[in-house]
């Protein structure tokens, strides 16, 4: 079984910076694929950003790129996400989602995830 915890949204102005944490139990951690999700009032949960097991490689949304940046320390148990140059349009409920199998990183599917958090509310004004 795997608890994630996300952590450091808030509210900030447009064109500003956030760092989600997403702090993960289990001792299988390493071996997981992990991937951001976000969802928008009256919106489906999207796609943001994925990593493999190993951070060697990553995915983002083409809504994302080159603003946003995922990374992770396995030996904290911890995969971060670096959100820069926000905009209004990014306003949502941030969700790290694990993927135990560890074959299905950058996948856009939420099916494709096992275990969720509880999501961090990221805000942005204008």
């Amino acid at each position: 079984q795997v608890q994630l915890v996300e952590s450091g949204g808030g509210l900030v102005q447009a064109g500003g910076s956030l760092r989600l944490s997403c702090a993960a139990s289990g001792r299988t951690f390493s071996d997981y694929a992990m991937g951001w999700f976000r969802q928008a009032p009256g919106k489906e949960r999207e796609f943001v950003a994925g990593i493999r097991w190993r951070g060697t490689r990553t995915y983002y949304a083409d809504s994302v790129k080159g603003r946003f940046t995922i990374s992770r320390d396995n030996a904290k148990n911890t995969v971060y996400l670096q959100t820069n140059n926000l905009k209004p349009e990014d306003t949502a409920v941030y969700y790290c989602a694990a993927d135990s199998t560890g074959r299905r990183a950058g996948s856009s599917w939420p099916g494709s995830y096992d275990y969720w958090g509880q999501g961090t509310q990221v805000t942005v004004s204008s």
